[in-house]
């Protein structure tokens, strides 16, 4: 058997590496065994879809995570699925030539459009500016003409760090300003590769977009809270917390509530993805989820090491009325908040209150 899958495959990506990147991302999109032939086929038909990939207000810390990914090799995976014609992190071009590649194509060609980083809207966008344009030009400029539009990273989406209080260049994420393009959002800072990965070849499969929530992230990535299938949830609901980082319950292992895990109140799949390819992530090394796929997640998250807000709970009726309330991120009252939180505390959480209040 032929060591690579198609002739305009990378021949550094074996057979191997190909089909478990794209059993991972069917996986991830909670598909049956029975689909991975056809994501198989469309991944290499090579009938690649071209990709334009801007950079406004980031780290580029989205890109690189996408770049480090191993086990297998999902940029290489990804590189290779998709025809990528503008990316200023990892093309060869530049100046001239690049923006030359990127109005060519633009110009005379159906793509997507990725966008990674937040758009600042002050003083004229000149906060961000490539080539003698600003972002909120070029966006303008290149998002008409885009099939959809994939936002990339908590900036893209939500607007990140830039748009923490007092969000000095006024940055807002793709969503806040293009109104008439499919857009998907896959927040996360970073995100995980599979829930990018995932969503290219659902389009290349099905010729659609995911389904996604009210905040446009797809439904399979982001359709579950962190705390209902977080490997530590059987400690919150016994009421054994972490009460100081390096005490004994913290290397046992227990739930991470109370110093400042925001898991209850964020949505993605960490705990089911993971992330590096050794199948880590935050809480399974002892670090509370931040929030950071949640719209606002500097300014309603922190500070990060001090938990929820809660509310004082009679000790019944709680597991039964716990996924209808707690909606922090989405500005409902402080007195519903921490509801969720509070699920199968009992006892251990009432105890613990006097010592952190």
């Amino acid at each position: 058997m032929a060591d690579t899958v198609n002739t305009h495959l990378d021949p550094q990506l074996n057979r191997r590496g190909f089909l478990k990147g794209v059993t991972m991302a069917a996986a991830a999109l909670g598909l049956s065994e029975a689909m991975i032939p056809k994501m198989v086929e469309a991944a290499a038909s090579g009938e690649r879809p071209r990709v334009i990939w801007l950079h406004f207000q980031e780290c580029t810390g989205c890109t690189e995570s996408l770049l480090r990914s191993s086990h297998p090799d999902l940029a290489r995976l990804i590189l290779d699925i998709i025809s990528l014609d503008y990316h200023e992190t990892v093309m060869a071009a530049a100046g001239h030539q690049a923006e030359h590649n990127l109005h060519e194509t633009v110009n005379n060609h159906p793509f997507l459009l990725v966008v990674e980083g937040a758009i600042p809207t002050k003083d004229n966008g000149i906060h961000c500016m490539i080539a003698g344009k600003t972002a909120m030009e070029i966006l303008a400029e290149v998002a008409p003409k885009a099939s959809a539009i994939i936002a990339i990273g908590t900036c893209a989406t939500f607007g990140g760090v830039q748009a923490a209080a007092p969000n000095p260049t006024g940055a807002v994420g793709v969503w806040d300003l293009v109104k008439d393009k499919p857009i998907v959002n896959i927040p996360g800072c970073p995100p995980n590769p599979v829930s990018f990965l995932g969503t290219i070849l659902h389009y290349l499969t099905f010729n659609r977009l995911p389904l996604m929530d009210k905040l446009n992230r797809p439904l399979f990535a982001y359709g579950r809270r962190i705390h209902d299938h977080c490997e530590r949830r059987a400690h919150f609901d016994e009421g054994r917390f972490v009460e100081q980082f390096g005490d004994e319950a913290h290397q046992m292992g227990y739930c991470l509530y109370k110093v400042g895990c925001k898991g209850p109140e964020t949505f993605s799949n960490c705990p089911a993805v993971r992330f590096n390819g050794v199948e880590v992530w935050p809480v399974s090394v002892g670090h509370g989820c931040i929030g950071c796929t949640e719209p606002n997640f500097w300014d309603t998250m922190t500070p990060f090491y001090d938990r929820l807000p809660q509310v004082k709970i009679p000790g019944t009726g709680i597991v039964e009325d716990a996924d209808n309330i707690g909606k922090k991120v989405l500005g409902v009252t402080a007195a519903a908040i921490g509801v969720h939180a509070a699920v199968g505390i009992g006892k251990g959480l009432i105890k613990g209150k006097s010592s952190h209040e």
